[in-house]
């Protein structure tokens, strides 16, 4: 579904950022990108859709390859969830019907607002349509921007820390989200995210960055003690309860 082969990337008058990045992931999985603060994951992210221009290497989507497509095309295969959303006075019902954007040659479809209702069915906010998004809680602003994002109907979801500053209970729920639309739709599910317990809940996938090279990549196996070690420099055990592996930092 999502094909990257190495891939390089250097900001302007600095060094390499990204050295020979690969991936390969299949429809239905959840990968998450693991490492330190500065390890290269958003940047990596970003040049999956070309937002940030790669300076070397190959990303293909669905059959597509990346570097010579059109903005619109690429916003047919992948949807971009950033970190921080900008907030305007729109609805929720506005800001879902944009992500059909890509799709429309002059103006909304029947098809269009199908979808739109059925996005914002899907994320249980049919009581806040009407509700203008500068209005809402972090919790269900990041709902929006997830509905938004399923009304592209992408084959890949990039989610740049989708959990930051959302409570316990929103971390989960937004999280689970996720993974069920990655195996329910088909679709290639790509996470940056700090909290390596969240990761291994709901993520079946893991690449695990160090000086933007990759350190380790394959399943939950590779969260270990020697990589987590070796890639956030601390000590710890990974451990197993009812089934769920999880970290705790010795």
């Amino acid at each position: 579904m999502i094909q990257a082969e190495h891939i390089q990337f250097a900001y302007r008058g600095m060094e390499k950022v990204l050295k020979n990045l690969c991936l390969n992931e299949e429809a239905g999985h959840c990968i998450a990108f693991l490492g330190n603060n500065g390890a290269g994951k958003s940047t990596f992210l970003k040049c999956l859709n070309r937002i940030l221009e790669p300076q070397g290497g190959f990303i293909a989507v669905d059959g597509l390859e990346i570097k010579s497509s059109s903005r619109a095309q690429i916003a047919r295969k992948l949807a971009y969830v950033e970190q921080r959303t900008e907030m305007s006075r729109l609805t929720v019902y506005d800001t879902v019907l944009l992500g059909r954007k890509p799709h429309m040659r002059f103006a909304p479809a029947q098809r269009d607002y199908d979808i739109t209702d059925e996005a914002i069915a899907r994320m249980q906010l049919g009581a806040l349509k009407l509700r203008y998004i500068d209005e809402l809680s972090g919790g269900e602003l990041q709902k929006v921007i997830l509905a938004r994002a399923l009304a592209q109907q992408p084959k890949v979801l990039l989610l740049d820390e989708p959990t930051a500053s959302l409570d316990l209970r929103n971390q989960h729920e937004v999280m689970r989200t996720v993974a069920n639309i990655a195996k329910e739709d088909g679709i290639t599910a790509v996470i940056v995210i700090h909290d390596l317990n969240l990761a291994l809940k709901y993520c079946d996938r893991f690449l695990m960055l160090r000086e933007g090279e990759a350190f380790c990549y394959g399943d939950s196996g590779v969260v270990n003690p020697e990589s987590i070690r070796a890639v956030y420099g601390v000590d710890a055990a990974v451990t197993e309860l009812n089934g769920e592996r999880f970290v705790m930092v010795l």
